[in-house]
């Protein structure tokens, strides 16, 4: 399925992979140093306002690694779907940055 190129792929892709990089940054770099629940972080972003966008920032740095794959590959149409929700997603960080200060 990963090696076919169409934009539902693409923009799957782009929605799955910044929620898969959140759950690796919480395991990998959050966990080991506060040991707190997954609750118990996603309430201090909620809590947090600056944080949020941050941290959307830092999951979509995986949406790029695998954009990067895509392009590679000349899947374009999956990649552009790809682009199309890292897009979203920064029209979001900025909205939240805009919004919250």
């Amino acid at each position: 399925m990963l090696k076919r190129d169409n934009l539902l792929l693409g923009i799957i892709l782009g929605l799955v992979t910044p929620v898969l990089a959140f759950f690796l940054y919480y395991l990998l770099v959050y966990l080991p140093k506060y040991q707190k629940s997954l609750a118990e972080f996603i309430n201090l972003l909620g809590d947090n306002r600056q944080a949020l966008p941050k941290l959307i920032s830092v999951c979509l740095l995986l949406n790029g690694l695998v954009f990067y794959f895509y392009t590679r590959s000349r899947k374009d149409i999956t990649a552009k779907g790809i682009f199309l929700v890292t897009m979203l997603y920064a029209i979001t960080i900025i909205l939240l940055k805009i919004l919250h200060g």
